[in-house]
């Protein structure tokens, strides 16, 4: 976590995914270096070698819009990534604070949750750990390890890859929206705990983290392999919370008639019933929206 360059570790990790002959550029057989050289950059950003090698040294902190622009097509970044190289060219400076910030769900968007009985719905934390949830939205992701942290369910429970059948592509978005929801706040103590723990006990965070792709987590459809009703595919919709940023409201549904719509319901009656009829593990799943408790560590 170098919070003191992070555009120049951007600009640098986003050169190196780019292949030279995809954008017009003959590799050679003496090419040394992986993806686009510095000064093909400059290039086909419109400025001078001298001044993007400043840029990744943290020599030069302040490039302007039509600059950032010009980078930000030369790498060919899509709109995400786009955003994010403004927010880390031009960052805002945050207010220092103690070791975390407290994260509150408003009681108001609890009691709407809870009035979705056949909806999952989860709020999420600006490192993805589950702040509330409603019954149903607690069933989903009940029975691992890390049920109350997203980014450490995928990366750090036994049960990842089989609850997510393309965990691979859920990896990548995880981190993606890991990187998207700390924007330029790298100072964060609570996503600088995160990922050093990560890049300590995982090679593929380490290595995708490295990669600095962003992913904005808005709607998806996404399968998962429950280990009480089995196989569910479900669309997903993330809408950002005005009344606390950084907050994410994140509702599921399946495809009406679906086997999916049938095994939601199974999960909903089980979870009616009482904790005794479902899973017994992770964020607890009651009749109203309940906040989630801390993520358990190994």
């Amino acid at each position: 976590m170098d919070s003191d360059n992070l555009l120049g570790r951007f600009l640098r990790a986003r050169r190196e995914l780019l292949i030279p002959e995809d954008l017009g550029i003959p590799a050679g057989n003496r090419r040394r270096v992986v993806g686009l050289r510095r000064e093909e950059v400059a290039m086909l950003a419109g400025v001078s070698t001298d001044y993007y090698v400043r840029l990744e040294q943290g020599r030069e902190r302040n490039p302007s819009v039509q600059v950032v622009d010009a980078l930000a097509r030369a790498l060919t970044l899509d709109e995400d990534a786009v955003s994010y190289l403004h927010q880390v060219a031009r960052p805002v400076p945050v207010r220092r604070r103690g070791r975390y910030r407290r994260e509150r769900v408003s009681p108001t968007l609890s009691r709407m949750m809870a009035d979705w009985p056949r909806t999952p719905a989860v709020v999420l934390g600006r490192c993805l750990t589950v702040l509330a949830h409603n019954a149903l939205g607690g069933a989903l992701f009940d029975g691992h390890t890390y049920s109350g942290d997203l980014v450490r369910l995928v990366f750090l429970d036994p049960d990842a890859r089989e609850f997510y059948p393309d965990w691979e592509r859920v990896a990548v978005n995880t981190v993606g929206g890991l990187r998207a929801g700390a924007g330029a706040d790298a100072d964060d103590p609570q996503l600088i705990d995160v990922v050093g723990e990560l890049s300590l006990k995982s090679e593929t965070f380490r290595r995708l983290w490295a990669r600095h792709e962003i992913r904005q987590k808005t709607h998806e459809t996404k399968r998962f392999r429950h280990p009480v009703v089995g196989e569910l595919t479900l669309d997903y919709e993330s809408l950002t919370v005005n009344s606390a940023p950084g907050q994410q409201l994140v509702v599921y549904q399946a495809e009406p008639g679906s086997s999916s719509e049938r095994a939601l319901a199974l999960l909903g009656s089980l979870t009616a019933a009482g904790p005794s009829a479902g899973p017994s593990a992770g964020p607890s799943a009651g009749p109203s929206a309940a906040p989630a408790g801390p993520p358990r560590l190994m």
